[in-house]
């Protein structure tokens, strides 16, 4: 645990002097922060996305948005429209999350709740460091604890992501499920229709069939003519020679 989080502070570190050289608003620097490497799970954070602090006004966001979004458009960036385009995507995705009232909220959510377990955190590490006779801890320092604050605000905002592709996952296979069922009735409903069509169509063949039969029948039960029986005659006596 200790050295992903030594990790990921080194890739913050990073990524901050990247914005500070990115802090010129050229287009390309925007583009390149946009879809640098980890920019999957940093742009999940549409106030990263948008560089503004969730506290901004509404007013204040806006006007952020508008400028990247120019800085960023292909139509601006016709020499690298591929990737302009991309960001360009990146920056509208996580305006539409934040001009929601709703979904603004929500994300304010996210950014509480992180603040609310962080606080949390250092109040377990403050008693820790006491017991061991040591003054304060490195989140004492305001830049640390918004450090701190930001990092687990990243990793809730990757958690919600993964519920809700879980969530979409479940939803695709219970809704294919369903249409296999359906697919299935439709075949049997289909079968026996056809079924039904074909014993209906076969009804008469079998009446004709079964009339022959009896017709047939009742030929061969004629009665038999009698052979009249011949009356004996017995032989005619021979007239006696002399």
């Amino acid at each position: 645990m200790a050295k992903k989080e030594e990790e990921f502070n080194e890739f913050y570190t990073e990524v901050k002097e990247i914005e500070k050289r990115d802090s010129v608003l050229t287009p390309k620097q925007q583009i390149d922060r946009l879809l640098r490497p980890g920019s999957t799970y940093f742009n999940l954070n549409p106030f990263e996305v948008l560089q503004v602090e969730p506290e901004a006004p509404i007013d204040t966001i806006k006007k952020t948005y508008r400028k990247y979004s120019i800085l960023v458009h292909p139509d601006k960036n016709q020499d690298d429209s591929d990737r302009a385009q991309q960001a360009f995507e990146i920056i509208n995705r996580a305006w539409k999350t934040l001009e929601s009232d709703e979904t603004r909220q929500k994300c304010m959510d996210i950014v509480e709740e992180a603040k609310g377990r962080t606080d949390l955190m250092l109040a377990e590490k403050r008693k820790k460091a006491k017991k061991e006779g040591k003054d304060g801890i490195p989140e004492d320092d305001p830049e640390k604890y918004k450090h701190a604050v930001y990092v687990l605000t990243m990793k809730l905002f990757a958690d919600m992501e993964r519920k809700r592709r879980e969530l979409a996952e479940r939803d695709q296979e219970e809704r294919k499920r369903k249409r296999e069922q359906e697919i299935e009735e439709e075949e049997n409903d289909k079968a026996q229709k056809e079924w039904q069509k074909n014993f209906e169509e076969s009804r008469q063949n079998r009446v004709e069939s079964w009339q022959t039969f009896k017709a047939g029948s009742s030929s061969s039960k004629k009665p038999k003519a009698t052979k009249k029986m011949k009356m004996f005659k017995p032989p005619k006596n021979k007239p006696e020679s002399r």
